[in-house]
């Protein structure tokens, strides 16, 4: 069973069921098939800004960051509680809105391809992995 958190900084219209459903399949189609958590956050802009500063030194709006749970300094070798910690997916929502609306693309769609895009990276798989 893989348990996806989702957590809004402000209160963004965001359908959770619909976006729980992705995750859990996008991780299962990958492999994820024991239990897993991961979170799911959408943030605005001055978070994303913070975010993007604090973690990889730039001064970029993001539009979606993936941090693992090794990055965000929870290390375990074995979770004690047998549960594995993929991780936590921010997504800007401010940013996502503006991209669909420039790419012609409902805001619920281009949450999905964000979150799929960060999942990647949970999974290990970059930039110049593709």
């Amino acid at each position: 069973m893989i348990k996806v958190d989702v957590k809004k900084q402000s209160n963004y219209p965001i359908n959770s069921p619909s976006l729980k459903k992705i995750v859990r399949d996008f991780f299962t189609k990958n492999g994820i098939v024991s239990n897993a958590e991961v979170s799911i956050v959408l943030v605005g802009e001055t978070k994303m800004f913070d975010l993007g500063k604090k973690y990889l030194k730039d001064k970029i709006l993001h539009n979606v960051l993936s941090f693992t749970e090794e990055e965000m300094q929870k290390k375990f070798v074995y979770p004690p509680d047998n549960i594995i910690r993929l991780g936590e997916i921010v997504i800007c929502y401010p940013k996502a809105f503006e991209e669909a609306k420039a790419e012609g693309k409902l805001i619920d769609d281009k949450i999905k391809e964000l979150v799929e895009h960060g999942a990647l990276h949970l999974l290990g798989i970059h930039h110049e992995d593709n």
